[in-house]
């Protein structure tokens, strides 16, 4: 992956910097589920369709929460839509992508359309092939990996620039030797991360990011659920984050159906319509199990 030199210092190869120590999707309040137990497959029929509508999954990515995506959430249960947002606990891909299943398992019944955010790309990807149910991936600028790929990877990182420069470590209990959180620089993240975002609002984003491992970051996909599943690929044409170039390699590779859009990283804020669109346009070109 080429360096975008014109952009300032810390919107440069973001990800790009993590592999140097490998080396050494304002949220609005989340939206909530049915309390307890799986949620029902939802009975109304699409038009022209007469399948149940799926339960659409969203799953928020790195340096986020699930309130990214109520948007889209209100949106679709404005359409008839059963969404759940779960939380990615970013401790690292095996656990993320272990959540996520018994989370399938246990809290939906029916057809899912499981709709993932930058690395929970990686997350929903390894996921979805435990679960029979799951009918469609869609994936929001998101990382799409194949078997052995890793997210930095598939940014093959230049290691240019000093990570101190984007990023605040912390220790964790439990960490693996080398492990840490990694957060971004509040003064970084407006415009790495939330760009076509009003500055006000960046800067919250930026004091209530959640941080991902290094680990997380670094661990090897396993067999991809898109090589059995139909996908669909949200590409945002300014992010600055997942280069787009990168974004239509994977999304190519994996025979997904793109759809592009003038958005930055964060494109459930900025462009939430959009997303909305492809969800549904997901549900509707997938046939009944």
């Amino acid at each position: 992956m080429k360096v975008f030199r014109g952009r300032r210092l810390h919107t440069i190869s973001l990800l790009s910097l993590i592999g140097t120590l490998a080396l050494t999707g304002v949220f609005a309040p989340q939206a909530a589920g049915t309390a307890g137990g799986r949620q029902p497959a939802t009975s109304t029929a699409l038009s022209g369709n007469s399948k149940p509508k799926p339960t659409v999954v969203l799953v928020h990515g790195a340096w986020a929460d699930s309130s990214g995506w109520a948007k889209v959430t209100r949106g679709l249960q404005a359409q008839g839509y059963t969404v759940l947002a779960p939380p990615n606990p970013l401790r690292g891909l095996p656990e993320d992508s272990a959540y996520l299943a018994a989370f399938l398992r246990d809290r939906t019944t029916g057809p899912v359309v499981l709709v993932g955010h930058s690395y929970a790309g990686a997350v929903i990807t390894n996921a979805a092939t435990s679960d029979k149910d799951v009918e469609a991936l869609v994936y929001i600028n998101a990382f799409v990996p194949d078997e052995g790929d890793s997210v930095l990877g598939l940014l093959d990182p230049n290691h240019e620039l000093n990570p101190a420069d984007l990023f605040d470590f912390a220790q964790y209990p439990g960490a693996p030797a080398g492990d840490q959180d990694l957060y971004l620089k509040q003064s970084a993240f407006p415009d790495a991360i939330a760009n076509g975002i009003p500055a006000r609002d960046a800067a919250v984003l930026a004091a209530t990011q959640r941080p991902v491992t290094l680990h997380a970051l670094t661990d090897a996909s396993g067999a991809p659920a898109w090589k059995s599943l139909p996908s669909f690929y949200l590409l945002g044409t300014q992010d600055h984050i997942v280069p787009p170039t990168l974004q239509r390699t994977m999304a190519n590779h994996a025979g997904a159906r793109i759809t592009e859009v003038t958005a930055g990283h964060l494109p459930m804020i900025t462009a939430p319509h959009a997303v909305e669109k492809l969800i549904i346009e997901a549900d509707k070109s997938t046939p009944t199990k």
